[in-house]
């Protein structure tokens, strides 16, 4: 039974007004107000917390709470909503391949979907982080594709299809996936995996990432990255659990909770000041 989707709530959370209309127009507005809006973010699984993907806890702690969450809490919203406006839409894995090329044998570890409007094919994925897409995008190998970001393109698809990102003048893969049928039991094993195990990148680094208009801000640790489009990056370190807090708070939009657990865990990941002698 599909789960009950508060439409109004996620269209007020990313400003939203016009046609509902599941049409590729409506569904390039939302991909844009989406990552643009509710931010991605770790803080569940690095501080413990069980990372839930049923809707009513989605949209309590997204829309609600002013909250973000990693690829299947956004992927997994975006996806009912996207059903709920009657677009044709289900779940596809990734291997994700961005920052380690030999993770292409590795199990998958990323969800997104797949769109069918009218019989063409689009992916989207709101939940990829600091490269999160701001645009579907046609399912066709080797067109290139402007995003309102940057530009991407499809390799592939017999059946392993790659995405990839132009970075400068280079192309680089972001992630292998195929369009095989995921039975959502899948999706729920994987998430509370990379939720909670005690290896898992998500448990154990922060990762933020907003992408407004224009550019992308990231956290990664005791890192900030404002990324304007076209320009180079500025990269500026964090010194206290104070400011790694203002900058989640004042520049990516979140409400976080008053929590020495949370505190704990960022004063972790500041460098260890080196020792003084006397």
């Amino acid at each position: 039974m599909p789960e009950k989707v508060n439409l109004n709530a996620y269209f007020e959370r990313i400003g939203f007004a016009g046609s509902i209309a599941p049409t590729i127009q409506t569904l390039e507005q939302l991909h844009a107000l989406h990552p643009a809006v509710i931010p991605f973010e770790n803080i569940a699984p690095l501080t413990g917390e069980q990372v839930l993907l049923d809707q009513q806890s989605l949209e309590k702690k997204l829309l609600t709470d002013k909250r973000g969450g990693f690829c299947f809490e956004h992927n997994f919203l975006f996806m009912r909503i996207l059903a709920d406006l009657d677009y044709e839409v289900r779940p596809l894995l990734a291997r994700v391949i961005w920052t380690n090329p030999e993770a292409i044998a590795a199990p998958p570890s990323h969800m997104l979907l797949l769109i069918d409007i009218k019989g063409a094919n689009y992916i989207a994925d709101v939940g990829f982080g600091g490269l999160s897409l701001t645009a579907p995008l046609r399912l066709r190998a080797g067109a290139e594709q402007a995003t309102p970001h940057e530009t991407f393109r499809l390799t592939g698809g017999d059946p392993d299809w790659t995405l990839e990102v132009k970075i400068g003048e280079e192309w680089r893969g972001v992630y292998v996936f195929t369009t095989a049928a995921v039975a959502e039991v899948d999706l729920w094993d994987i998430n509370r995996d990379l939720s909670s195990n005690q290896a898992s990148p998500f448990t154990l680094q922060l990762r933020a990432a907003l992408a407004p208009s224009g550019r992308r801000l990231k956290v990664h640790n005791d890192q900030f990255t404002i990324q304007r489009t076209g320009e180079a990056p500025e990269k500026r370190s964090l010194t206290s659990v104070a400011e790694i807090r203002a900058v989640l708070t004042e520049q990516l939009g979140l409400t976080l909770p008053e929590s020495e657990k949370l505190d704990a865990k960022l004063a972790g990941l500041l460098p260890t000041p080196p020792e003084t002698v006397e």
